[in-house]
Formats: C-alpha cells, sequence, structure tokens
C-alpha cells in the first residue's frame, strides 16, 4: 500500500487555505468596488470555499490533536 500524498493535518491545512482564499475571491469585487462586474469572482469564490470546507469536514473526519484526546481521557 502506498503512503498518501498528504497526511490528514497538512491536508487540513491545505483544505484551510483554500476556503480561504475562496472567502477572499468572493469578497474582492466588493474590496476594489467593482460589484457588478465581479460576478464571475463572487461565484467562483463562493464555489472553492464551499466545496474546500465541504472536502476538509469529510477528508479529515476523526482527526483529532492530541490535545483534544488527552481532554477526552480526564474525567
Amino acid at each position: 500500500m502506498s503512503q498518501p500524498l498528504l497526511s490528514k493535518p497538512a491536508c487540513r491545512i491545505a483544505l484551510t487555505i483554500l476556503m480561504y482564499a475562496g472567502v477572499l475571491l468572493f469578497l474582492f469585487p466588493y474590496l476594489s468596488g467593482r460589484v457588478f462586474t465581479g460576478v464571475v469572482f463572487v461565484i467562483t469564490g463562493a464555489a472553492l470555499a464551499v466545496v474546500a470546507g465541504l472536502a476538509r469536514c469529510f477528508l479529515t473526519d476523526g482527526d483529532c490533536t492530541e490535545r483534544d484526546s488527552i481532554k477526552q481521557r480526564i474525567p
């Protein structure tokens, strides 16, 4: 069995960055003052944020840090 390209923590970080990049792409027309001409940016940014966010939830499901597992052991 081959090793995965990215570990779960690295995958979570990469998808988080993509999610926030989608949010910035979504907000770009508002920040630049071209709201009516930036429809493509809005649609692309929203789609990227949603897809990256859902992928982050599904692909890193059950992944918890050491701190979280220590909290669960302490009564």
